[in-house]
């Protein structure tokens, strides 16, 4: 006899591809996507790490495995929700990755979870991501014509030929673009103080969207260390580059994250006050 298979429950309410917590991990990388990418980016990430951390990569809604679901528009409603569905996530070690629009999103969690009293991330890696304080105001993408949005796309290498060639599934993916890109053109810089953990940023050596010279100033946000990795390729040397960054970042959470240094019971993960 046939059963239809129970379903499991979504891990912080979608946001979390991963069915379930990884057994005993030291620590947690939250990887957060670029314009038009998902959780699915990541996909190949946990392989290349050891039993001591947890590859968590991040859904925001309107993609993959939540297309129903309305997107942001708004980085602080976003970075909000995001911080809310996360934080029983927080009672251990964590970092945050984002690529592209990915960076400025983990940047903007990461100063909501210290608006919160919650510890702050072990380190935050930027990625093809200019610094918030350097991102130059342009004509807007979000609300012109399909062919623009889709060439903009085009030009960053964000999506595959594969799928440009595809009409119905451009169609199907144009309004979550859109989405992204209006998050974007609508964001606004709030100065304020420096971040207490480590930035590493990556950058492109062909990337024209964020030039090694818009990355360099990220490490204005931090009061503790920064490093800037420039690798070879375009915006999506986060593809092309991809040992060489996986190396980086095992290289750098073996550094600043220390086994055994785990927060629980009530107020896990909040600053003392």
């Amino acid at each position: 006899m046939n059963r239809s298979a129970t379903p499991q429950p979504r891990r912080a309410g979608g946001w979390i591809t991963a069915p379930r917590p990884r057994t005993a991990p030291d620590n947690r990388l939250f990887c957060l996507p670029y314009a038009g990418g998902a959780a699915s980016a990541y996909a190949r990430w946990p392989a290349s790490f050891g039993a001591d951390v947890e590859v968590c990569g991040i859904e925001p809604p309107g993609r993959q495995s939540r297309f129903g679901e309305e997107p942001f528009t708004r980085m602080d409603m976003l970075v909000d929700a995001l911080a809310t569905a996360i934080e029983p996530e927080l009672g251990l070690p964590y970092a945050l990755f984002g690529h592209s629009m990915g960076s400025l999103v983990a940047f903007e969690l990461a100063r909501e979870l210290r608006r919160r009293g919650i510890t702050g991330p072990r380190v935050l890696f930027v990625s093809g991501g200019t610094a918030p304080q350097s991102r130059q105001t342009g004509p807007s993408v979000h609300d012109r014509s399909d062919a623009i949005v889709i060439d903009r796309m085009r030009s960053l290498g964000g999506l595959s030929e594969e799928i440009l060639a595809e009409t119905e599934l451009l169609e199907l993916l144009l309004p979550t673009i859109r989405a992204d890109f209006e998050l974007l053109d609508t964001y606004a810089y709030r100065p304020g103080p420096p971040l207490a953990c480590p930035v590493v940023a990556f950058s492109g050596t062909e990337d024209q969207a964020a030039p090694a010279s818009r990355v360099e100033p990220w490490r204005e946000q931090t009061s503790a260390t920064f490093t800037h990795h420039a690798l070879p390729g375009g915006h999506f040397f986060l593809r092309n580059a991809q040992e060489s960054l996986l190396r980086i970042v095992r290289a750098s959470l073996s550094e600043e994250c220390t086994p055994g240094d785990r927060r629980s019971g009530p107020g896990a993960g909040r600053t003392p006050a």
